[in-house]
């Protein structure tokens, strides 16, 4: 067999190079993309309350201080459960031992009962209730906005993030002196959220009558954003 010349593999080099400018130059070009992001915000009421308590007790015997948080909890729960509207569960459930000099070691046993309900009055009677007849600690209160009234804000204000996308997209294309652009990737994102957590206080030395509570809901700021790629049209140009 015979082998190419050298002249013959140059020309054969060089064919494949025009070949291949040829179909580069046979490509579509390459369209402009600029992302951009529009984002629409709502202030909505809470219309959920959580709050969570817990039964505390010290001794030196550890199955006394059960024993008697396991008799406020149960007495507790009896009263939430009546109030009607209201959720209850127990959660977070301890047993430590504490030493102090000069003091016999003692056990501290700590159990909570975490509420919910969309009845704020009956809600605040019940945290009341709870710390001045059954001797439970508030260790925290926080307020929401519903999974359901979110979903129904995060519709609305989905329509307002798009249509103000689109308006940015388009002012964007003029600004490049170019009337027509198409959307590319675009994402549409929700705020996290997940239920409250109680902000955590300190035991209470002694158990002074607890006042009344009393409760402001206030709102939440729900949001919605969009960002995305405007594919630009250089075909049709704004006329200058």
């Amino acid at each position: 067999m015979k082998l190419p010349t050298p002249a013959a593999s140059a020309i054969a080099l060089a064919l494949l190079a025009v070949t291949g400018v040829a179909a580069a130059d046979n490509q579509p070009p390459t369209m402009p993309v600029i992302t951009l992001t529009a984002t629409a915000t709502a202030s909505v009421p809470n219309d959920k309350m959580y709050a969570w308590l817990r039964a505390e007790y010290d001794n030196v015997d550890p199955a006394r201080a059960a024993a008697e948080v396991n008799a406020r909890m149960a007495k507790a729960l009896a009263r939430a459960r009546g109030s009607k509207g209201i959720d209850a569960e127990t959660s977070g459930y301890s047993s430590y031992q504490i030493t102090e000099k000069g003091q016999p070691a003692r056990w501290r046993v700590t159990q909570t009962v975490a509420l919910e309900g969309a009845d704020f009055a009956a809600m605040a009677t019940l945290v009341s209730k709870l710390q001045a007849e059954d001797q439970l600690l508030l260790s925290g209160m926080n307020f929401a906005v519903s999974p359901e009234a979110r979903r129904k804000a995060e519709d609305a204000l989905t329509q307002q993030a798009v249509k103000a996308w689109h308006a940015r997209a388009q002012s964007a294309a003029n600004g490049f002196g170019i009337s027509g652009w198409r959307p590319g990737r675009v994402t549409i994102q929700t705020g996290d959220f997940g239920r409250p957590q109680p902000m955590m206080r300190a035991a209470a030395a002694g158990m002074a009558a607890a006042p009344p509570v009393s409760v402001e809901a206030g709102n939440t700021d729900v949001t919605v954003n969009v960002t995305g790629e405007a594919v630009l049209d250089p075909a049709r140009t704004l006329a200058r």
